[in-house]
């Protein structure tokens, strides 16, 4: 696998699992949907219909560290330790010889966070498209809950990797910053969630989708058109840290890179972060 995974592809590799008591022992699919929402929660949807054999883990509890919450010192999505990365991965299956796809059903919004936090792990992939691609093709959903043999994944954040707060307020006046969220929320015309409107001075803007097709299924767009948008930005000149508003669909700016043959580095505490500090500075209008 590479950093997508087809549907095509996926739903040959069920059929042939078939039906044993630990669905697809060498490959786990992920089902992480998530919402802004606090009235939709991902596990009921992943309850009511997921890709079958897929595992559910939730961005709030498995993918981000405790602690975190609107207005919060830390921001909403705190990057998680190893400890809890290698425990939770560990519980999900995942450890040595297990490829990973994750998903969600917003064209890999969320699932770019599980895809960023399993780098250098043997094989792990976003699902392009998604269920929505999944389901538009007539493909099967399941509401069983298959039963998954702990693993033993070793967590080891590779220097780099994440950029923190500290290291953010020295170095992003001198580096090329990304901000991946909606224009309007860059440019503090808007915030619906945060402590305070606008962006990281000298962030340019990239919204996330912007990597995206146009179709009905979004899917991730061509290499070559992927990379001709961040080298617009200056990526191939200068290594970006990306951030968005909590460090999630920042992940998805970071594959889109990563697919365009370039490299970047998250702002792990993101917008949540940096804007729930009064004494940082906040920038409003156009780059």
């Amino acid at each position: 696998m590479d950093a997508l995974a087809d549907t095509g592809w996926l739903a040959r590799e069920i059929r042939e699992a078939g039906a044993s008591a630990e669905p697809m022992p060498s490959l786990r699919v992920v089902d992480t949907r998530w919402y802004l929402d606090p009235a939709r929660r991902g596990r009921d949807a992943w309850r009511a219909g997921h890709i079958p054999g897929a595992i559910f883990l939730d961005v709030d509890e498995d993918l981000s560290a405790p602690g975190g919450g609107r207005g919060l010192p830390a921001g909403r999505h705190p990057w998680p330790g190893e400890e809890q990365v290698a425990r939770v991965m560990s519980a999900a299956g995942i450890g040595p010889g297990v490829r990973v796809v994750a998903y969600d059903d917003n064209a890999g919004g969320t699932a770019g966070r599980l895809w960023y936090l399993l780098r250098g792990h043997e094989d792990v992939a976003v699902l392009d498209g998604g269920i929505g691609k999944w389901i538009a093709e007539g493909r099967p959903l399941s509401t069983e809950e298959p039963r998954v043999s702990p693993a033993r994944f070793a967590a080891r954040l590779r220097p780099g990797f994440v950029v923190f707060k500290e290291e953010m307020v020295r170095d992003h006046a001198r580096r090329l910053v990304l901000d991946a969220r909606a224009a309007e929320r860059y440019r503090g015309e808007a915030e619906p969630v945060d402590p305070r409107a606008g962006h990281v001075p000298g962030a340019r803007n990239a919204p996330w989708t912007g990597n995206l097709t146009a179709e009905a299924s979004p899917r991730l767009r061509p290499p070559a058109e992927l990379r001709a948008r961040y080298e617009a930005l200056g990526a191939a000149r200068d290594e970006p840290v990306v951030y968005c508003g909590s460090g999630v669909t920042a992940c998805h700016d970071l594959l889109a890179l990563h697919l365009a043959g370039l490299r970047g580095t998250l702002y792990a505490g993101s917008w949540s972060e940096w804007s729930s500090d009064p004494e940082l500075p906040a920038a409003t209008g156009g780059e």
